[in-house]
């Protein structure tokens, strides 16, 4: 008798695989959904769609990407860590939501890892820092200078309280020892359109959501915030080499489905999904724009979202950072 419960066990664990496997076999067989926390347009909105069009190209099944956006990307997340498990639901995780929230926000309304399955870490993009063409600084050692000389004078726009983007102006402003007014938006969509009318004076922000207005003029690159200088913009020089040495901000996203997804279906995902970023057409097009494929296992992506979680935590605490 006392073998039962261990040869229950072992029977559901057992049909429970089968069924993993005869489902992955099976999939897709209707529409998959691709939440994507952030707004249309929006650098990563832009990647993830490119990979997401691929991907429905390569498995013969629509994937539609749902714009969740809203409190810096917890909205959406939120969304996806209460979709049901079964691989019709995938997700843009970024280290925003994954690695900067946790420790930002006192009642998060999801686990950024307990609630999660990591797919795969999708790609690394630097943010650039883009002020109004009106703005008299034409550098990163001018914007100091002139914040320095006009303390709380000059704004700058992110695309919510918490967000990467602020985060990477917050740690600037420590850094370089100024200050400026914080104007969050919806997304850095709008806080784009409001440098560029000269409503507020600066943005962090994705290069390939700002490149077309670099190079109409409409707005001025000072830096970029990774330890390299982007492909995309290589005359521009990074933050780190313009002033504010061992200054750098990676931002990462990746792809997740919600926890107990059946593990046949996220080895297929992650085999699909990195299958599409080693084509030649999407690192292409990534390189121009400033993106750096990546493409990982699941359990490299855990991996890497518990190591930023630690890391950006201390940044935090350290800089005593709060969101607004």
């Amino acid at each position: 008798m006392t073998r039962l419960p261990y040869l229950v066990a072992t029977i559901v664990a057992g049909c429970i695989l089968s069924a993993g496997i005869v489902s992955a076999q099976n999939y897709p067989h209707k529409t998959i959904r691709f939440i994507m926390p952030y707004p249309v347009g929006s650098s990563i909105d832009i990647a993830g769609r490119m990979v997401m069009q691929k991907l429905a190209e390569n498995l013969g099944q629509q994937v539609v990407v749902d714009n969740r956006t809203g409190a810096g990307g917890i909205v959406g997340t939120e969304t996806a860590a209460r979709a049901a498990p079964d691989g019709y639901t995938l997700m843009m995780g970024g280290n925003g939501t994954l690695a900067l929230s946790p420790h930002l926000q006192r009642a998060l309304p999801y686990d950024p890892v307990r609630d999660f399955a990591p797919v795969t870490l999708l790609v690394i993009t630097p943010y650039v820092l883009v002020v109004n063409p009106a703005l008299q600084a034409n550098s990163v050692k001018a914007l100091i200078a002139l914040a320095r000389s006009r303390p709380d004078r000059i704004n700058y726009a992110s695309g919510g309280s918490g967000s990467a983007p602020h985060l990477a102006a917050e740690i600037f402003k420590t850094m370089a020892d100024v200050r400026l007014v914080h104007v969050p938006y919806k997304g850095s969509t709008p806080g784009i359109t409001d440098v560029i009318s000269g409503q507020v004076q600066l943005i962090f922000t994705g290069i390939p959501s700002v490149l077309a207005h670099i190079k109409s003029g409409r707005l001025r690159p000072l830096a970029v915030t990774s330890a390299a200088r982007a492909a995309a913009l290589p005359d521009v020089p990074t933050i780190g080499e313009s002033g504010v040495p061992g200054y750098e901000v990676s931002p990462w996203f990746g792809v997740l489905v919600p926890a107990r997804t059946p593990p046949a279906l996220v080895t297929r995902l992650n085999s699909e999904i990195v299958k599409v970023l080693r084509t030649p057409a999407i690192r292409e097009r990534f390189a121009v724009e400033g993106v750096e494929p990546v493409g990982s296992t699941p359990a490299q992506f855990a991996s890497h979202i518990k190591l930023e979680l630690v890391k950006w935590g201390k940044v935090i605490k350290d800089a005593g950072i709060r969101a607004d």
